[in-house]
């Protein structure tokens, strides 16, 4: 499940990733906040957090997600992704080099350290 994280600036948004995430809570969730959040500010500053493993993603879930990366392919600024799979997070330190703006990984615990970085952008 998708949902919106209510605690941080407007010019960031946040997803809680809980439980199976699908196809359904992209095209729900996620699309329409991002398409709203660029379209009031012209740059995506995004926060996801991982409560979940990535194993808990639908084949649907990633393939929404590497649709809406290509949309807003040089609209990202800033990526937050907070999770504690190294795998991911490291991923997310690498996936920097290859969209535009800056992309890091936060352990669970450094949440509110992910929150001031992303909020920063």
């Amino acid at each position: 499940m998708l949902s919106i994280m209510s605690d941080l600036p407007p010019h960031v948004l946040g997803i809680r990733a809980t439980g199976a995430v699908t196809k359904q809570d992209f095209d729900d969730v996620l699309k329409p906040a991002l398409d709203a959040l660029f379209k009031r500010t012209g740059k995506i500053n995004y926060l996801l957090l991982l409560e979940t493993t990535v194993s808990n993603f639908t084949l649907g879930a990633w393939v929404d997600d590497l649709v809406i990366g290509l949309k807003h392919f040089t609209h990202w600024n800033r990526i937050a992704i907070v999770t504690n799979e190294k795998l991911v997070k490291n991923f997310s330190d690498v996936f920097g080099f290859v969209v535009p703006g800056e992309s890091r990984g936060f352990t669970l615990s450094q949440l509110a350290t992910a929150k001031e970085w992303v909020s920063a952008g």
